[in-house]
């Protein structure tokens, strides 16, 4: 039997790309509560279902596939340029492929344009007429509206027509930073990228004995089962040191760890990993927002993905890579082990010094790297400690010199030292769990 929320959700996936929705329009249809269909469609906002657009309203979006997040949807610009749409919302849902400015002649102009793109053009009615027509959007910078004609035609060709107040480099550099932001998320591997799904999943349920533990346990040689009720809301976890001296016919809510450790489907591979290394499982739940039961994810899952992800090629840089890329071996070789860093003003706080995100970021990096001297891997850092001495001003050239001072099959101790002008400027401390690649 299907809850309130699922039966919202599968009426939400059921309607035509492009539709305009509302809460009192769900609640009617489906004869629920108001309250209960917006919570649905929140979820269905988070799962890429449904798209809220400010003057707009929410519509029904074709949901990404994660080869294409890099992409955005007309209705995602929208929003990105505090836009207002002029015509042609039934286009929304369309996926932008590369966005063109309009400050050339005419016949350059089109020259460039095509079915998907993004015209970024002032008030040129002309332009705006030729672009819908060639398959292409408008966005209008500066405020402008379009004519009557404009809005028609972008109706009939289902096409959008926006207008935004900021001017046209703004307007650029805001949907650049958008695809960025996208590109650096394809590259974070997320659970719901890897988890085996509820309906290949093995998991028990409220009324189940010890003995179906047995029975499970042999057909998969997993010894770790979720436990949900009949709506998958899971309410335990049974592991083989739970039923150790218990009777087959013991009921497993009698032996079940309650309120377990669980993840969804956008926590990320790395952070399942630090969680399964730091209690020491084998297998997590994924669950949504209800708690309940969208899949399982193993150990052996989060590490192959984690070393999937290795291999790949880094499509954009984050703060963490230029960091990495920062620390380099001085020319000096005679300073052996140690590393020398410069402190730009990107990475410095509102005093000008540099920030503790970024000192902790350089310290684990030099930690990383001495570590993997002795042992292939990757390290989870489980307890850091960080002494500030002196404050690091922009521009300083740091001295960084990583020293373990203990390591293990599975873990390591580093001491961090970093000096400022041969003066010792902070320290730091840290235990790390190894992770085999």
């Amino acid at each position: 039997m299907t809850t309130k929320h699922e039966q919202i959700l599968q009426y939400i996936e059921e309607l035509p790309i492009g539709e305009k929705i509302s809460v009192r329009q769900i609640a009617k249809a489906l004869s629920l509560s108001e309250g209960t269909a917006y919570r649905a469609i929140k979820d269905a906002e988070t799962k890429g279902m449904v798209s809220a657009i400010e003057r707009v309203g929410t519509i029904r979006i074709e949901q990404k596939k994660k080869e294409n997040i890099e992409k955005l949807t007309f209705a995602e610009v929208v929003n990105i340029v505090d836009g207002q749409v002029l015509g042609g919302r039934n286009g929304l849902y369309k996926t932008l492929n590369k966005f063109v400015i309009g400050a050339m002649q005419l016949e350059a102009m089109m020259r460039y344009t095509g079915p998907g793109n993004l015209l970024i053009i002032g008030n040129r009615v002309k332009a705006h007429e030729l672009a819908l027509q060639a398959g292409a959007a408008v966005l209008i910078t500066g405020g402008f509206e379009a004519g009557d004609e404009i809005k028609k035609l972008a109706d009939e060709l289902e096409m959008p027509v926006i207008s935004t107040s900021y001017d046209t480099f703004t307007v650029a550099a805001m949907i650049n930073r958008a695809i960025y932001d996208q590109l650096i998320k394809k590259e974070i591997v997320l659970v719901g990228d890897i988890l085996t799904p509820v309906e290949s999943s093995v998991f028990l349920q409220l009324g189940d004995t010890v003995g179906d533990w047995l029975d499970k346990n042999r057909e998969t040689s997993h010894s770790r089962f979720p436990v949900v009720d009949e709506h998958l809301k899971v309410f335990g976890i049974v592991t083989a040191k739970d039923i150790m001296g218990s009777g087959q016919e013991t009921g497993v809510e009698k032996v079940m760890t309650k309120h377990p450790l669980t993840v969804t489907l956008k926590t990320s591979v790395a952070s399942a990993a630090h969680m399964m290394i730091w209690e020491g499982i084998e297998l997590l739940p994924v669950v949504d927002e209800q708690n309940r039961l969208q899949g399982i994810v193993s150990r052996q899952d989060v590490l192959k993905a984690m070393q999937t992800a290795q291999r790949q090629p880094q499509a954009a840089e984050t703060l963490d890579d230029t960091i990495a890329k920062q620390l380099i071996l001085p020319e000096d070789q005679s300073a052996s082990g140690s590393y020398q860093f410069e402190v730009t003003p990107q990475m410095t706080n509102q005093l000008g010094t540099v920030s503790y995100g970024v000192f902790t970021t350089i310290v684990t990096e030099a930690a990383n790297r001495v570590l993997r001297a002795h042992k292939r891997g990757d390290l989870v850092v489980e307890n850091i400690t960080i002494y500030f001495l002196k404050p690091i001003q922009m521009e300083s050239i740091l001295t960084v010199a990583p020293k373990v001072l203990e390591i293990g099959r599975k873990f390591g101790k580093v001491d961090v030292e970093v000096y400022n002008a041969g003066v010792l400027a902070g320290k730091a401390m840290m235990m790390c769990q190894l992770i085999d690649r």
